[in-house]
């Protein structure tokens, strides 16, 4: 099977795009793609992954010489259904209200909706995507979804039909698809709509109570009638992205398998109302945490991206997100010492550092590297230091942290007087601070050697050169090959098979705490 471009899952999803666009024989002047931001609670990485994947996809097609942009669209008229863990109580007066329509609580932005949208906009920065934004808000206000709001809500009968046959959800053969703000008390998800009047484009509604999650809102009673170009509302997820894709032309979505019942209707709604054929797409799984829980906004278990960006590098996230798309992935702040190694590692193969005999693995490692640097890789390697050599030796040396760090760096041979790896021990110092590192790592050891380490962690003691002696005579004389031994005890300390010379390293970071980190493996 031959290589496609870089021979990354990026590059086969857009040789899929384009194959498919050549097929409905539609321009390829400029291919759109695009992703939708939640703005109703705190963005995680799950959302930055949405973006980041679709800009790969525009990265791969302006690669093979197609003009391509990325859309971040942030559905910020999406009505707050419940407060997110964390957020303010005074939030609950605003319950289904449009998000753009809730006062930001820290008072930095027009909107608490704007305030989440830019939290993920910030985080598209710092990891380097290039976008163009639009909100909701805007896109409804001006009219831009206008046309397709009208067709939908002609066809509304079929449509509420097939959402029932399609997913079982009834709600629509009886109210249109289709959400007005009431105008007397601004909430999204109390109003009805109960008639469309094609000649006026006008919805009939009236604002009842309403039963969203687990709170009952009351309706205020107003009965009226919205214009869909002029008033304030939106339609509903289950039409919506159809409406978006046919006015945007967009040829290209990802999506999490949390919607999948909302996107098999869109693209029912694109195809055969709208008459436009709806986006190539790559379903995604999410991201879980630790205790195998999905990753939430509403849950307060949130990975943000500047959060992340604390204590490991932009290449680290795009890494993360651009490794694979398939498979879910719990996912934790102690993923990020070994992204960080496995960077280096990357980099390594990259620039010839790291021989891979596999041409299509070493076209696919080439290829990901390259994708983690959005297409724009360095032209020398960077200073490749072990993360949690830097967070070990951060532990130790909390005054002064970043200077005793570098010299002791130094002392090791690990880099040389002249490279600058400030950043990198001040991620790792604060990496250090956070987060305790008591977890026992699985690693695979025999009998022989676990004699061997109950041995050693009896007797670690002495001078840098005393423990050196010590760790060898203990390996030979329980028959264990010392290499095998110093790389086990590289693994134990720091999760590594090798890292600086093993004495001086131990005698640094105290005999008993590696007696202690041995003694949890054996």
């Amino acid at each position: 099977m031959s290589v496609i471009g870089r021979g990354t899952w990026i590059d086969k999803l857009a040789r899929e795009l384009l194959e498919r666009e050549e097929q409905l024989g539609r321009s390829l002047d400029m291919i759109r793609v695009e992703s939708g931001l939640g703005a109703s609670g705190i963005p995680h990485i799950g959302s930055l992954g949405d973006a980041v994947r679709a800009y790969g996809v525009k990265l791969a097609l302006q690669d093979a010489g197609y003009k391509s942009e990325l859309i971040a669209y942030s559905d910020d008229l999406d009505g707050l259904r419940k407060i997110p863990e964390g957020m303010p109580d005074s939030l609950k007066e605003h319950l289904a209200k449009p998000v753009s329509l809730i006062p930001d609580p820290y008072g930095c932005h027009d909107s608490y909706g704007m305030h989440m949208s830019s939290m993920l906009l910030d985080g598209l920065d710092r990891v380097g995507v290039k976008y163009e934004f639009r909100r909701a808000a805007d896109t409804y206000k001006k009219g831009l979804l206008s046309e397709q709001i009208h067709t939908i809500l002609q066809n509304s009968a079929k449509i509420g039909s097939k959402i029932a046959e399609m997913v079982g959800q009834s709600k629509y053969e009886t109210s249109l698809p289709y959400f007005v703000v009431c105008e007397n008390c601004e909430r999204l998800y109390t109003t009805q709509s109960l008639e469309y009047i094609p000649d006026e484009r006008k919805v009939r509604y009236s604002c009842k109570d309403a039963v969203i999650g687990d709170s009952q809102i009351p309706g205020c009673g107003h009965e009226g009638e919205a214009d869909i170009a002029r008033s304030l509302g939106k339609l509903a997820w289950k039409v919506e992205f159809a409406a978006r894709w046919a006015a945007f032309d967009v040829r290209f979505e990802a999506y999490g398998k949390d919607i999948m019942d909302s996107v098999k209707v869109n693209d029912w709604v694109a195809d055969e109302i709208l008459r436009y054929a709806h986006p190539h797409h790559v379903k995604y799984e999410m991201f879980l945490d630790k205790g195998g829980k999905k990753i939430s906004k509403s849950l307060g278990n949130v990975i943000t991206a500047q959060k992340w960006l604390e204590f490991g590098t932009p290449e680290s996230i795009l890494l993360l997100l651009y490794k694979r798309i398939t498979g879910a992935r719990e996912l934790g702040f102690d993923d990020i010492p070994g992204l960080m190694n496995e960077y280096n590692e990357l980099e390594d193969v990259y620039f010839g550092r790291t021989k891979v005999e596999n041409p299509a693995k070493l076209t696919k490692s080439r290829g990901l590297y390259e994708y983690v640097n959005l297409l724009e890789p360095p032209s020398v390697p960077g200073i490749h230091v072990n993360y949690m050599l830097a967070v070990e030796l951060a532990r130790i040396f909390k005054e002064d942290r970043v200077t005793r760090v570098v010299k002791k760096l130094t002392e090791y041979g690990v880099i040389k007087e002249s490279d600058d790896v400030e950043n990198l021990v001040s991620l790792a110092g604060r990496y250090s601070d956070e987060f305790d590192r008591q977890e026992t790592v699985h690693i695979e050891i025999d009998d022989a050697a676990k004699k061997a380490l109950r041995e050693l962690a009896g007797k670690l003691a002495g001078s840098p050169g005393d423990i050196q002696n010590i760790i060898y005579d203990t390996a030979k004389s329980n028959g264990v090959p010392p290499r095998d031994f110093f790389r086990i005890l590289y693994q134990i300390i720091l999760g590594t098979t090798r890292g600086p010379k093993i004495g001086p390293f131990i005698s640094d970071i105290g005999a008993q705490k590696t007696a202690d980190a041995i003694m949890r493996h054996v």
